[in-house]
């Protein structure tokens, strides 16, 4: 076969559902001698445009039928499509049944997922899945030698002008491109169909998954500068506030950790609802330096702060609730990478302009922790796939084991110490006071270093502030998973813990609580562990 690029368009089919650019596209082929096949409401577009068009169902000798299921399936339009121009046979064969070439081909498809995401019930979404579009479409891209394929509107400028530059057809390179693109249109389709499907009959892990995305941008560089990457974005009915769907009101683009990180950032802020007082979560390397809640955002910021300001230089600070000035002033006094929240009034806009190279985003609103989906891992030779953890653990969840009770201002700090230590990569220790963290112990391969890593973070933190005490004494500590020996307990009861809260499940349960008996502790358990990975 001969990726020719001498034989020139004679006729074109434009059949599209999205009627942006069609007219001036139409113009343009007209004015080239290009003959124009359409159907439905593309064609009604165009002869109401002026533009010369010829109904499909006159150019195959049948008429639409079955409501539009069937108007383009039909030998003299995929004939016209498929023929090999340098193929004896297949020109004999078109010469034998009146098949006209049909040289390019514009597509664009049924709106199967803006009809989903519309919230349509059943049946007209199923109406709503295009049927000869795809078939013209693979096709067109299989023919690509020959075809030109666009189910892009985005295309329709470098079509034109290769056009020009060609002698009334298109590139070689431009057609197998074009045609790359089609099969992935086809192919993301498909799988926004097949997804919708296993969706409406309750298949939470079908037997074949099917992912599909959409580039957002390419991005510098991977986690490192040798590692290639891109931002992809998913549809949902229901899009979820975050970094998807944040918009970046300043500075340079975001790299791949900062996207990954301003991700957990949010993530975790967004479990703490406005309603209970505004909170702040600063991350660095996708882990929580420090989280709290305060009176007001400032007051929330600086105790969160608190807790680890060595790592917060150069991190990612967001805020549940919306950016006033005097929080971005004092935002301001360190660099930071990022700032997320869900609004900021015109002041702290303002403030933080001044910082050119920080990126603020506006999310428009909280994510909800509550929200069903699935996370995706990738693995040597496929994936993992599962529920995203949207446990959470309420008061009337906790059950008290140990021979004191714990006070309410315990409870309040396990309950907040828990929700953090579900967003802590495993294994995770979290020492809170007052509402606001004040050691965290991230990704030890032991329970009892981590204990023993928030502990001293703790006293670094204390002596760094100034502070005659150690900010963990009178604590309460959190563990995402259970203590398998005592001595994890013991290590946070040396720092000053009052009360644990812990998921329970141990073999050496009775072991663990009597340890803390021993040590005058509360201790609850939760029932549900946070193992992240």
């Amino acid at each position: 076969m001969n990726n020719t690029a001498s034989i020139p368009i004679k006729r074109a089919l434009l059949s599209v559902s999205d009627k942006t650019g069609l007219v001036e596209l139409g113009q343009f082929l007209a004015d080239q001698g290009i003959e124009i096949l359409s159907t439905g409401g593309s064609a009604k577009t165009l002869a109401d445009a002026g533009v010369p068009v010829k109904e499909v169902a006159n150019h195959t000798g049948f008429p639409e039928m079955m409501d539009g299921r069937v108007k383009t399936l039909h030998p003299k339009i995929h004939g016209g499509l498929l023929a090999l121009r340098d193929n004896d046979d297949h020109l004999a064969s078109m010469s034998e049944h009146d098949i006209g070439s049909i040289d390019l081909l514009v597509v664009n498809l049924y709106p199967f997922e803006e009809t989903v995401e519309k919230g349509a019930d059943f049946a007209t979404c199923i109406e709503n899945i295009d049927i000869g579009g795809p078939a013209m479409i693979r096709s067109a891209s299989k023919n690509h030698a020959f075809v030109t394929v666009v189910v892009e509107a985005d295309d329709y400028d470098s079509v034109m002008t290769s056009i020009k530059e060609n002698n009334g057809t298109t590139s070689p390179e431009l057609r197998k491109k074009l045609a790359a693109k089609a099969f992935a249109r086809t192919g993301s389709y498909d799988a926004a169909i097949s997804s919708w499907f296993a969706n409406e009959l309750g298949e939470i892990h079908p037997q074949r998954l099917n992912i599909t995305a959409q580039k957002k941008q390419t991005l510098r560089y991977g986690e490192n500068p040798h590692q290639d990457a891109a931002f992809y974005l998913t549809r949902s009915a229901e899009p979820r506030p975050g970094i998807a769907t944040a918009k970046q009101m300043q500075g340079k683009e975001l790299s791949y950790n900062n996207l990954n990180d301003t991700d957990a950032a949010f993530e975790l802020v967004s479990e703490f609802d406005l309603t209970e007082g505004p909170a702040v979560a600063i991350i660095k390397h996708a882990n929580p330096c420090g989280v709290a809640r305060g009176d007001n955002y400032i007051d929330a910021y600086n105790r969160a702060l608190l807790c680890d300001q060595t790592s917060a230089f150069g991190g990612i600070i967001a805020l549940n609730g919306k950016l006033d000035a005097e929080t971005a002033t004092e935002i301001s006094k360190i660099f930071t990478e990022v700032v997320i929240a869900t609004d900021a009034d015109e002041d702290a806009l303002a403030i933080m302009s001044a910082k050119k190279n920080l990126r603020l985003l506006l999310t428009g609103g909280l994510a909800d922790p509550r929200t069903v989906g699935q996370t995706i891992k990738s693995v040597a030779g496929g994936y993992l796939v599962q529920d995203r953890d949207n446990g959470i653990v309420t008061l009337d969840d906790l059950q008290v084991v140990t021979k004191r009770q714990p006070s309410q201002q315990e409870l309040e700090d396990m309950l907040f110490a828990f929700t953090v230590c579900k967003h802590v990569k495993s294994n995770a220790i979290i020492y809170v006071k007052d509402g606001a963290t004040v050691g965290i112990g991230a990704g030890q391969m032991s329970r009892v270093d981590s204990s023993r890593t928030a502990a001293r973070k703790a006293v670094d933190a204390s002596e760094a502030a100034g502070l005659p005490y150690t900010l963990t004494e009178g604590s309460v500590v959190a563990s995402d998973a259970f203590f398998p020996f005592a001595d994890g307990l013991l290590s946070a009861a040396e720092a000053g813990v009052t009360a644990v809260i812990q998921p329970g499940g141990s073999i050496r349960d009775e072991e663990i609580i009597a340890a803390a008996d021993e040590k005058g502790l509360a201790m609850v358990l939760t029932g549900m562990r946070h193992f992240r990975h």
